[in-house]
């Protein structure tokens, strides 16, 4: 084989091993890309059974049942409303009307269980993806440093 020929072989085997990894990179991202969900996008458009998904919004107020460590809350965009069962230790931080980031599958039944729960870690702080949905809702006005279920700031 001439050296002409051979570096053509390795060129060609080159852009071809970068297309596969182009290729699978693209085929990982296309579910990937929008992990955040909210309620209504839940209810609207659905999820498989047993699709990892993040679901954000906010903790609906008098919806948080604690038995041992498994604890029960409903979570909100303030248009729909997604029961949430989590078993473990929460965030101190975990409380109503405050906003939330669950990872975790939707279940047979339609309930969310999380095996992982992010709450704000400050008073001024609420999650991005949390933040435009409410303000993709209209219940987010500019200057709210935290949003209620109503919108309005406390």
């Amino acid at each position: 084989m001439t050296r002409k020929k051979r570096r053509l072989y390795i060129v060609g085997a080159g852009v071809t091993s970068l297309a596969v990894a182009t290729g699978l990179v693209l085929f990982a991202l296309q579910d990937g890309v929008n992990l955040f969900k909210t309620p209504t996008e839940i209810i609207e458009k659905g999820v498989s059974p047993q699709q990892r998904i993040r679901l954000g919004g906010l903790v609906e107020a008098d919806s948080i049942k604690r038995d041992g460590l498994k604890t029960s809350f409903r979570v909100t965009d303030t248009v729909h409303t997604v029961n949430v069962v989590y078993t473990g230790l929460l965030p101190d931080l975990f409380r109503e009307g405050q906003g939330v980031v669950a990872n975790g599958k939707v279940d047979q039944g339609g309930v969310f269980v999380a095996d992982e729960i992010l709450a704000k870690h400050d008073e001024n702080y609420m999650a991005p993806e949390v933040a435009e949905a409410l303000k993709r809702a209209d219940h987010w006005k500019p200057g709210d440093n935290a949003p209620t279920q109503q919108g309005m700031k406390k």
